[in-house]
């Protein structure tokens, strides 16, 4: 595979399994994508070296943990120039509760999603953290009723 190479179908078969298990050991993967494992191997570390594969992680199920409230926040600055931005996304990186954060090209400039382990948790969070990020001008929360789709329900409905 050369750097600007498109990935045949064994490549994006290698992503799939590991994207589905990244236990997996090289000997199972190179099984299910039809190789041999020292060929699966090489594919596997090219994928890495090229930045398809970016890492391997373990994902935790958050509510055993105590932290099953997710919501949503639109998050309005009242500056957007690049020093604003720039600060702004500083920040919002120190704040745990933040599980993720998308700049939007919408009625708003960020979403965020913010776990934690209730209502009252997050209005501290939302109170004390996030509306003091800065440049905040405004924030509007949607509270999730429940997940219908997303990794972690992927995971537990396998089990």
């Amino acid at each position: 595979m050369k750097k600007n190479e498109q990935l045949d179908r064994i490549d994006h078969a290698i992503l799939r399994e590991l994207q589905k298990d990244a236990r997996l050991t090289v000997t199972e993967l190179a099984s299910r994508v039809g190789l041999s494992k020292t060929p699966c191997q090489l594919r596997i570390k090219k994928l890495e070296e090229q930045g398809y594969i970016l890492g391997y992680v373990a994902l935790i199920n958050q509510t055993k943990l105590g932290a099953s409230h997710v919501a949503f926040v639109q998050v309005k600055l009242g500056d957007t120039k690049s020093k604003a931005l720039e600060a702004f996304n500083t920040a919002v990186r120190e704040i745990p509760e933040v599980e993720q954060c998308h700049m939007i090209s919408a009625g708003f400039d960020y979403l965020l999603k913010v776990r934690t382990s209730g209502m009252e948790a997050y209005r501290k969070v939302l109170g004390e953290q996030i509306s003091a990020l800065p440049y905040v001008l405004q924030t509007s929360t949607f509270a999730v009723m429940e997940s219908v789709k997303d990794i972690e329900n992927h995971l537990l409905e396998k089990e």
